[in-house]
């Protein structure tokens, strides 16, 4: 035990965010790099929300909204819910705390999948609650595997769908099944996060699956498809007394006006979000296809991001991306996996050549 902190937190390292463009200029002199390591919108966000964001600029002198009521009122239009059954957001990633930190203590239990979205097990960590890590199967959650591992102290599960970092997904009927079989008690969290770049036929909508349990919880967020990752906004769709809950440990003016203005236009264009749909799908294909020419195995990717096997060690192709002046995202040391954000057309076909001439030097 630290005389600081626990043993836990000890431990953790920092979350490693993609390498600024701006970084590879100053560390390598590289300056006309490319970032595909973060998995944003390469279109950017909506004109529509940039007006919105620069309108709300007037008023930063006020404190925003605490209860976001409008953008809540808007979002619960949208997905056809009460505004009482939804929470926002600093992104995602405040609601997965947010989630851990209000039902979890340390004599509970969390599941999730591995490798999933990190923030899982830092949250879990960092508040000291025990978890299960079950291993992917294939790439994909082990959802029968990830049921098995619940205990009667398990108070939550985490399931990324679309996962991230391998892009993969459970279908409709594999998730009906887990949501019936896992015990009633266990609050089950459905991560969205890269649900409208998803189009396999059998993709699960957690929406349409409320009835299925009372504790079920979806977590959404502005940061991917709509182009927003700068301002931070997520937001959760849950039962009522859940998100009671929630509200009343989430911390006051989390999400700011400018954030929440941006994020109310964004949900109102609707021809920028098919278009960023439409081009993904178009490059995601164009990017896979191509890894797959280089003699690599690549993932079946749902989301804006392709999980590539390099067939080496992943961090020496990824410094020496690098000095290409690409960036992608490295996944654990000592294994030969990357994670490459589709990006547009010119970005793709420079990283596709980057790769050909790294693996063949």
């Amino acid at each position: 035990m630290s005389d600081l902190v626990t043993d836990a937190i000890a431990s953790l390292t920092p979350y490693e965010s993609g390498k600024p463009i701006e970084e590879l200029a100053r560390e390598l002199g590289v300056h006309d790099a490319i970032k595909l390591a973060s998995n944003e919108n390469p279109l950017g966000p909506s004109p529509k929300a940039i007006e919105a964001a620069r309108a709300a600029l007037a008023d930063v002198n006020r404190y925003p909204d605490a209860a976001a009521y409008r953008l809540r009122e808007k979002l619960a239009a949208f997905h056809h819910v009460a505004m009482d059954e939804i929470i926002h957001g600093n992104g995602s990633n405040e609601l997965i705390e947010l989630l851990i930190r209000t039902f979890t203590t340390e004599r509970d239990h969390i599941v999730y999948a591995w490798p999933s979205f990190v923030v899982y097990r830092l949250a879990s960590l960092a508040h000291n609650t025990p978890f299960t890590a079950v291993p992917l199967k294939d790439h994909a959650h082990d959802l029968e595997a990830m049921a098995a591992a619940v205990t009667p102290q398990t108070r939550l599960m985490f399931v990324a769908n679309p996962n991230n970092p391998t892009g993969t997904h459970v279908g409709r009927e594999s998730l009906r099944r887990l949501l019936t079989s896992v015990p009633s008690d266990v609050i089950i969290v459905l991560d969205e996060a890269y649900i409208q770049y998803a189009d396999a036929d059998d993709f699960p909508d957690s929406l349409e699956l409320r009835s299925t349990r009372e504790r079920l919880v979806t977590l959404r967020t502005f940061s991917k498809i709509y182009g927003l990752a700068s301002f931070r906004v997520g937001y959760a769709i849950g039962p009522r007394r859940l998100i009671d809950y929630m509200n009343r440990v989430r911390a006051p003016f989390n999400v700011g006006a400018v954030s929440q203005a941006a994020a109310m236009a964004a949900l109102d264009d609707t021809d920028h979000v098919e278009k960023s749909v439409r081009i993904n799908r178009e490059q995601r294909a164009v990017v896979s296809d191509g890894f797959r020419e280089l003699g690599l195995d690549v993932a079946p990717s749902q989301t804006n991001f392709v999980f590539v096997d390099a067939g080496r060690d992943g961090r020496e192709v990824y410094d020496a991306l690098l000095r290409l002046g690409v960036i992608v995202r490295p996944m654990a040391p000592g294994t030969s996996f990357l994670r490459v954000t589709v990006g547009t057309e010119a970005e793709n076909q420079r990283c596709l050549a980057a790769f050909k001439k790294v693996l063949s030097s």
